[in-house]
């Protein structure tokens, strides 16, 4: 079930479009991996970490949107937030590190990429290296799980999410995206049943998804 709120951050002119064919074929991919149709292999895990870790030294000037409006507009309006640790997944150059930790007392930051992490310093106190779909964290350990702009490993985050932890789901170009799932795909993804609030807010949309009780 998914109870979408009216949107009051406005779409703002010159929305970044991604090239359509890339677009397209990465949103296959993200769409196969999460519904267990493809595996996740480790050189498909060794190509997307190389691939970030050029684009980081110029990630923040030519690569990111540098609009957090869905993720400002989810923290205002997609609660109540539960207190405890936010694990930010595919946290990059840390661009919305503090973002999260003005909603939740600690937020780790975990990334494919290296050299993501190494921009990220000064960002995110807490940072580690490892692959979503392996989490080096403990079950039921985490309060939030935010992924911006990320693949779905749906096992994995439900694994690790505490049983009133929260999904952030963010897509910051929306279904322009090239990893965009809508909602509902997201929700038939993940074990169990889940409940989600979401709306569009600037570029993009957001989705903040609990398990339903």
């Amino acid at each position: 079930m998914s109870r979408l709120l009216p949107r009051i951050l406005p779409s703002p002119d010159g929305k970044p479009l991604p090239a359509k064919d890339t677009a397209d074929a990465f949103r296959d991919f993200a769409r196969d991996l999460a519904a267990g149709r493809r595996p996740w292999t480790a050189p498909e895990a060794a190509f997307l970490a190389g691939l970030f870790d050029q684009l980081a030294p110029d990630w923040d000037t030519a690569h990111a949107t540098g609009r957090d409006d869905p993720v400002r507009d989810a923290l205002t309006r997609g609660g109540p937030l539960p207190q405890g640790t936010c694990l930010e997944l595919g946290s990059g150059a840390g661009q919305f590190t503090r973002l999260l930790a003005s909603a939740f007392p600690s937020v780790i930051s975990l990334d494919l990429s290296e050299e993501m992490l190494r921009q990220a310093n000064g960002r995110s106190p807490a940072r580690v290296r490892a692959d979503a779909s392996a989490l080096p964290i403990a079950d039921a350990s985490i309060a939030a799980v935010a992924a911006i702009d990320m693949l779905l490993f749906p096992t994995e985050t439900a694994r690790v999410l505490a049983p009133d932890g929260v999904l952030l789901w963010i897509n910051q170009l929306g279904q322009d995206g090239p990893l965009y799932l809508p909602t509902k795909d997201v929700a038939a993804s993940l074990p169990g049943q889940w409940t989600a609030i979401e709306a569009e807010a600037g570029w993009g949309t957001w989705a903040l998804m609990r398990r339903a009780h």
